[in-house]
Order: C-alpha cells, then sequence, then structure tokens
C-alpha cells in the first residue's frame, strides 16, 4: 500500500518541480538573450479579435454572467456524473438509484434557490 502512496507522492514532486524549471528555463533564457523581449503598446492591449480595443480592459461586467457560468459548471458536472451511473446501473441496483435520487435532489434544491432568488433573470 505504501508502494501505491509512493507513486502518487514521486508524481507531486514531478509535477510542482517540471512547471518552476521550465520558467526558471524562461527566465534564464531571457537573461542570457536567447528569449527577446521588446514590450510595445501594441503586445500591451487587449486583444478583441483583431479588432481595435474599445475602452479599457478593467472594465465592470454584469455579474449575472458568473452565476450562468457557475449554473453550467455545476450541471456539466452533475452530467459527467450521471453518465457512468447510467451505464453501470444493472450491476449498482436499487443502492445507485438512491443514491442517484438523493444527488439529484441537492441539485434539485440549488437550483430552486436560484430561480427563488431571481438568479436566472435577465432585468
Amino acid at each position: 500500500m505504501l508502494s501505491q502512496f509512493g507513486l502518487i507522492g514521486i508524481l507531486f514532486v514531478v509535477a510542482f518541480i517540471f512547471p518552476v524549471v521550465m520558467l526558471l528555463i524562461s527566465y534564464l533564457a531571457g537573461l542570457v538573450g536567447i528569449r527577446p523581449s521588446a514590450p510595445s503598446a501594441v503586445k500591451s492591449s487587449t486583444y478583441e479579435c483583431g479588432m481595435r480595443p474599445v475602452g479599457t480592459s478593467w472594465m465592470r461586467f454584469n455579474f449575472r454572467y458568473y452565476f450562468f457560468a457557475l449554473l453550467f459548471v455545476v450541471f456539466d458536472v452533475e452530467t459527467v456524473f450521471l453518465f457512468p451511473w447510467a451505464v453501470a446501473y444493472r450491476q449498482l441496483a436499487v443502492f445507485a438509484l438512491v443514491e442517484m435520487a438523493i444527488f439529484i435532489a441537492i441539485l434539485a434544491v440549488g437550483l430552486a434557490y436560484a430561480w427563488k432568488k431571481n438568479v436566472l433573470e435577465w432585468k
């Protein structure tokens, strides 16, 4: 059992060291002059699909976009959990049905709460 978790520990170390090494190599390449650095106003501007930027990049946006994105992620993850459950339903029997009903009920309560708070309306 320790050997299995040891492999996970090695993967965590590699996952930490690899990005650090890549950033260090990029920094050293910039110091040596291999990686060019020529900042300009055009490179610092906000990219808007080839069109000239209008206004500043620090603008306020409608906060409801955040709620819609969050709800999309929640229900997208729900489908990720529902698909394997539906495929293996015959082997899992009634226990899986009850478990998935509780899962969907929790999400339905969250959706009802969002609906009650008028989060889903664009006034």
